[in-house]
């Protein structure tokens, strides 16, 4: 089952399940995919540059076929034919808002372009996004760089790719540069989700762990294990570093916090103490 998005709700929640059943299958080559991840979101950017034509594909008072039909008349030769056929399906669906289509388009393309790095790749694509949404989270210049609205689009893509080049999977470049397309508050949140549908798209969690040194790999292991156990499905780590925490781990997967760190329990302290 495809992973939904956290802003869907009702009807729109379940076109996406529709739709993803169309992309998330077997069958399709991993050229294939890429090629459908990148033309979604083309659509999806096209579709929230149009207002006009956004509205027109989700009013529910237009039959689905004359929608189907003017998608045909607009994309075909001009995108996939997958992708075209994803849209012209998505219009005869129920939306609750307008934006749902174009936020549907992407998160599908999110989904391709993680099948397009092939499953054996699966956790180097998601480390990498990892990798890279730390880079930017810490490089203040870099941060500030891509949220400049002075610089072109076509500008601060070159500085991503000038970061990764020769340095990462096609697909991750690819997430990366979507990233850029505004669909987020920030490139950092736009990467985090990315990374989080990667996880899910292979069935696994993601579980942010904070730590005051690097751990081996068999306490990684360990913990992972553990980790899966207690959710019942694999679970992906990301281990930061952080000196001040002293000792212990914090680990954050979903909603749930689970604070061992000496940090914590001296603030603990502190508070009864004072308490």
């Amino acid at each position: 089952m495809v992973q939904p998005l956290s802003s869907l709700r009702g009807s729109s929640a379940e076109a996406l399940q529709v739709l993803g059943e169309r992309v998330d299958k077997d069958g399709i080559t991993l050229e294939q995919f890429a090629e459908l991840g990148r033309d979604l979101f083309g659509l999806a950017e096209l579709l929230r540059s149009e207002p006009a034509l956004r509205r027109t594909l989700t009013d529910v008072s237009t039959p689905a076929q004359a929608k189907a039909d003017l998608v045909h008349g607009l994309f075909d030769g001009k995108a996939s034919p997958a992708a075209v056929d994803l849209l012209a399906e998505g219009a005869g669906l129920r939306w609750l808002a307008a934006r749902d289509l174009a936020d549907t388009l992407e998160h599908l393309g999110v989904i391709a372009v993680v099948r397009s790095a092939g499953r054996p790749a699966a956790a180097r694509l998601s480390d990498e996004l990892f990798v890279v949404g730390q880079a930017v989270n810490s490089n203040a210049d870099l941060r500030i760089a891509l949220s400049d609205p002075a610089r072109s689009r076509e500008d601060k893509g070159g500085l991503l790719r000038q970061l990764l080049e020769g340095k990462a999977l096609p697909a991750t470049v690819t997430l990366v540069e979507q990233s850029l397309a505004g669909s987020f508050r920030s490139v950092h949140a736009a990467i985090t989700e990315f990374q989080k549908v990667a996880a899910a798209t292979q069935g696994e969690g993601v579980a942010l762990v904070r730590t005051a040194r690097e751990l081996s790999d068999a306490e990684r292991t360990r913990l992972a294990e553990a980790l899966s156990t207690q959710y019942g499905r694999p679970v992906h780590l990301n281990v930061e570093v952080e000196p001040a925490l002293l000792g212990g781990l914090r680990v954050e997967i979903g909603d749930d916090v689970i604070d061992g760190t000496v940090a914590a329990r001296l603030d603990n302290a502190r508070r009864k103490l004072a308490g």
